[in-house]
């Protein structure tokens, strides 16, 4: 299997389990409902994990960058859908300046394997 699509593949899985964790942490309760607790350090275990091995091939801060923007973008989408929180015009402004950051390093940064 080619080693970009690998780490890519990685780097969505952490992706998904950070912010499975981060909608666990939110149903915790701040530590204190057992299940959601346990849950949460399931998934954020995973993430690291899936991070890591994606640095196998991704240099660390394009790998960061992506897991940390596409994780802010995604947890915000869960916040509306799930647990019905709002955002504002200076939210979305904020989530797109991110969208577009990850964007214009894929796109156009020489630090990213492509």
């Amino acid at each position: 299997m080619n080693p970009l699509l690998l780490a890519y593949g990685f780097l969505t899985l952490a992706i998904v389990s950070e912010v499975a964790g981060s909608s666990f942490l939110q149903r915790s309760a701040q530590f204190t409902k057992l299940g959601p607790t346990l849950i949460m350090a399931v998934f954020y275990l995973a993430s690291f994990f899936f991070l890591s091995q994606a640095l196998r091939t991704l240099p660390l801060g394009i790998a960061y960058a992506i897991w940390g923007g596409l994780g802010i973008v995604l947890t915000a989408i869960v916040s509306v859908v799930i647990f019905r929180q709002a955002l504002d015009a200076a939210a979305l402004l904020g989530i797109a300046l991110i969208v577009s950051g990850v964007v214009v390093m894929n796109v156009f940064s020489r630090s990213v394997a492509h």
